[in-house]
């Protein structure tokens, strides 16, 4: 029996960099006060580029760094709240752009976990023993779902994408561990893209909300208080000790929760890999580009010699924690 092993990981971001600075001069704030409060300091906004033209570009990094073809992919899933459109979705975009003839695919909508949920399903296909190869992308384009009128989201935001490669190349679990967690009934406090019957048999007229909309502090609160539970839960299962970690992965969503999360987890911060600074929060592709660059200046070296927690949390209001074997 073959398990599935990250082989590769890539990520990209839209050239267009807009600094706190900018900022100020299309809206009232400054950037006192969204680094102090939040670490941002600069993010990347897509001029033209939709959310499958930034992931393409990771599955072709992805392809180019493992040398597989196309042709030899199984799957793709894209974990994203921005597609390009509902029908078709935006991995089935990636599928053709990419030229995997022989994958199927399809989008995972988890908000900030999406990239968590998105790679504890891959590991599955995997282990079923059908499926070899498959790559799995976090994608954003938040640009175009906040309000830009809303300082107190807008400045939150950033485009990118992230990803792996995973392949059938163990023969051990490189997940350990995992704990995947949802509660609907405080989806409320984080949403976009709410939209209302509209037939001609329709018998309210509520309007739709687009637009991203977050309750901050409860989503503050939420983080801190149930996700370090979650990641302790998780370590659990796996029989891994704190000190045992080499790195968190978290969603890169504010300074502040990653200093509290050191903290309460009594872990020394160094631990915690952070890159909001430059990217600001690019949801589900937060974790797979910080991944990404971990990768690139060697602090993780895809040679199974690792440990490293992955944490998402965010709307839905959905968290998770992956313990890897990397």
């Amino acid at each position: 029996m073959s398990f599935g092993r990250i082989t590769a990981a890539a990520h990209y971001a839209p050239e267009q960099v807009v600094t706190n600075e900018a900022l100020t001069k299309i809206m009232d704030t400054s950037d006192e006060w969204i680094s102090s409060r939040t670490g941002i300091r600069q993010r990347h906004i897509s001029v033209d580029e939709n959310t499958s033209d930034l992931a393409t570009k990771v599955g072709q990094q992805l392809l180019a760094k493992s040398g597989l073809q196309a042709e030899e992919l199984d799957f793709i899933i894209v974990a994203t709240i921005s597609p390009d459109s509902n029908m078709p979705s935006t991995a089935n975009i990636v599928q053709a752009n990419l030229g995997a003839i022989n994958a199927f695919s399809f989008d995972l909508t988890a908000a900030c976990s999406g990239f968590v949920y998105s790679l504890a399903v891959a590991d599955k296909l995997i282990a079923s023993g059908a499926y070899k190869n498959g790559i799995v992308i976090g994608a954003d384009v938040m640009s175009k779902i906040v309000d830009w009128t809303d300082r107190s989201t807008s400045v939150l935001f950033g485009d990118g994408a992230g990803g792996v490669l995973l392949q059938a190349l163990s023969e051990t679990p490189s997940i350990i561990a995992e704990s995947l967690k949802a509660d609907g009934k405080r989806g409320v406090c984080l949403t976009s893209n709410r939209t209302q019957p509209s037939s001609p048999f329709s018998t309210h007229n509520l309007s739709d909300e687009l637009y991203l909309k977050m309750d901050g502090r409860a989503v503050f609160d939420f983080a801190v208080r149930d996700v370090p539970k979650n990641i302790l839960e998780t370590l659990e299962k796996s029989d891994t000790p704190l000190e045992a970690v080499d790195y968190f992965l978290l969603h890169q969503a504010n300074t502040r929760i990653l200093d509290k999360m050191a903290r309460k987890l009594k872990t020394d911060r160094s631990k915690f890999l952070a890159n909001m600074q430059e990217y600001g929060n690019t949801t589900a592709a937060s974790i797979p580009i910080l991944l990404s660059e971990a990768v690139a200046s060697g602090s993780i070296k895809l040679d199974g010699s690792q440990k490293i927690v992955l944490t998402g949390f965010g709307g839905g209001l959905t968290w998770g924690t992956l313990v890897v074997k990397i």
